[in-house]
């Protein structure tokens, strides 16, 4: 790494903001830019020329925590001071800040007073590592202070800097998760569900409107639990339809939503409101009843295809995503293939194949049954084979339809090998989430039509290849 000059001391200095994880950990790096601008820091995700740099770590599985510490220790290549923060520094604290002394590690609670963390660490005052603590045990504290329910004007209470320029933007609904997964270890360190208030996140999206955004995706670690903390069990089909009434947003999306969770009620309202998107990221997991119990969830391959077929008896045209766990201890062949036979029959758009690895401190990690990896590895090769094959014939049958694309980005290309430039842009459909479920390119001949980032365009699907669409407005 390029030799760095000696870092700055306090306020005014350079902090690089690295993100690891998923769109929650994206929201979280914005809201500490924004703090540490509010206190004179410079924020940028220029590593190379910073004074300190912020990894925001990932936690969730051995891959993620791998590259996790990969990128603490490539920041710590150098004369940058490097902080730990994110999932990671909050699961394993003091540990973590053994293994990797070169790094400072924070915990969520040191998010508010973020600035003064950064200027202790600047100023080479030492700070000691929280123990690692289940949260859940704790009072639910969000990284971010919550605001009042009557928002001032001005929304001073926001502290958040956008890192990317794209007209998409994530919006978190929550933090933390009640549920008692098997596998999951999220809730022993992001704590218990505590929902964000609807004002707070209207006037969020309105901010969001004022830096370029058009499509708002609200993330939560479980969307459908929105509202139930405060006694409103329909507080999300109610939000949609204020969000989507926001002059100049043009697309709601909701993610991570919870199969037992979804009511009639949120069907209805996300498969039909005007400019919310008919979009729905259902976290099946898997389909085998006896999978499904040992993972302590609820369902079937019967009753998922019966919520399916009744999502698309009002829009047939939506889109529908899922993650799925194989591998799972105790899972049989039988299990395998019912899970194959659920997946030809549900027509999805996009599917994430995953192995199972134990978790620390998960239920599951002391399970009877464990499969030998080499098995497991061939399963996760097979399903993935399979649901290659099942989204791209999804994408498929998509030919001939109309949707409405998002426009993210602009280019001048040759695409027909004709030698003439076609005017080029490419862009996300209602069924196609940003960065997850493929993209859809519009060509038009030079000067046809003039494209630019945030519009909508109205297009008709004219060839795929695998999860991505080839469409002409």
């Amino acid at each position: 790494m390029t030799q760095q000059p000696a870092p700055t001391s306090g306020r005014g200095a350079e902090i690089a903001l690295i993100t690891l994880g998923c769109a929650r950990n994206d929201v979280d790096a914005e809201e500490l830019a924004g703090r540490l601008q509010a206190d004179g820091y410079r924020v940028s995700t220029d590593a190379e020329h910073a004074d300190a740099i912020l990894v925001n770590t990932c936690g969730f599985v051995d891959a993620a925590k791998r590259e996790s510490v990969e990128a603490l220790l490539a920041a710590g290549d150098g004369n940058a001071k490097v902080i730990a923060v994110g999932c990671m520094a909050q699961r394993y604290g003091s540990e973590l800040a053994i293994e990797l002394p070169e790094a400072t590690v924070l915990s969520f609670d040191d998010y508010p007073s973020i600035g003064d963390r950064v200027d202790d660490v600047l100023n080479g005052r030492k700070l000691t590592a929280h123990t690692p603590a289940d949260r859940r045990h704790l009072l639910p504290i969000a990284p971010v202070d919550r605001a009042p329910d009557v928002v001032p004007p001005g929304h001073d209470w926001l502290r958040r800097r956008r890192l990317t320029t794209g007209p998409s933007a994530s919006i978190k609904l929550a933090s933390g998760c009640d549920r008692r997964c098997s596998f999951c270890a999220i809730p022993s360190f992001r704590g218990r569900f505590v929902s964000r208030t609807p004002a707070e996140v209207l006037a969020e999206a309105r901010w969001l409107l004022g830096t370029g955004v058009r499509e708002v995706i609200l993330v939560s670690e479980n969307s459908t639990s929105y509202g139930k903390d405060f006694g409103d069990l329909q507080a999300l089909e109610k939000l949609l339809p204020d969000l989507a009434a926001v002059d100049g947003i043009e697309r709601i999306r909701v993610n991570y939503l919870q199969p037992a969770e979804v009511r009639p009620g949120l069907i209805e309202v996300i498969a039909s409101t005007p400019n919310v998107a008919p979009y729905f990221d259902l976290s099946f997991q898997h389909s085998a009843p006896n999978v499904l119990r040992r993972m302590r969830r609820f369902g079937s391959s019967e009753r998922f295809l019966e919520l399916l077929a009744a999502i698309r008896t009002i829009n047939p045209e939506v889109g529908v995503r899922t993650n799925v766990i194989v591998g799972f201890p105790g899972e049989t062949e039988a299990d395998v293939e019912e899970l194959e036979g659920f997946l030809d029959e549900a027509r999805m758009d996009a599917i994430g194949v995953f192995g199972y690895s134990d978790e620390e401190g998960t239920e599951a990690a002391t399970y009877q049954g464990k499969l030998p990896e080499p098995v497991i590895e061939e399963r996760v090769r097979r399903l993935a084979a399979r649901v290659d094959e099942l989204s791209a014939q999804r994408a498929e049958d998509r030919i001939g339809t109309l949707v409405e694309v998002l426009i993210h980005g602009v280019g001048s290309e040759d695409h027909d090998d004709d030698g003439m430039d076609d005017r080029a842009a490419w862009g996300t459909a209602a069924h196609q989430a940003p960065d997850v479920d493929g993209q859809t390119l519009l060509t038009a001949p030079v000067g046809a039509l003039t494209y630019a980032l945030g519009d909508l365009l109205l297009a008709t699907v004219v060839d795929s290849t695998g999860i991505d669409l080839s469409a002409t407005p």
